[in-house]
């Protein structure tokens, strides 16, 4: 496993169910395009697995 995930909001959360919206929120993203890098864990790729539709994640 990586160190660390590179994660950005590529589509948006108008029209998701409420749940994937607190998800996308959860991981720190706000806004269309935004990247944020978060720890490699369980935790984390559980909630990307969740909104891997709306999300891009590459391993740094």
């Amino acid at each position: 496993m990586a160190d660390k995930l590179k994660i950005t909001l590529v589509k948006s959360t108008i029209g998701a169910i409420p749940k994937h919206k607190a998800t996308v929120e959860a991981l720190g993203l706000k806004k269309l395009n935004k990247t944020v890098e978060m720890p490699d864990n369980a935790a984390v790729r559980g909630m990307i697995e969740q909104v891997r539709h709306l999300v891009k994640v590459e391993e740094i």
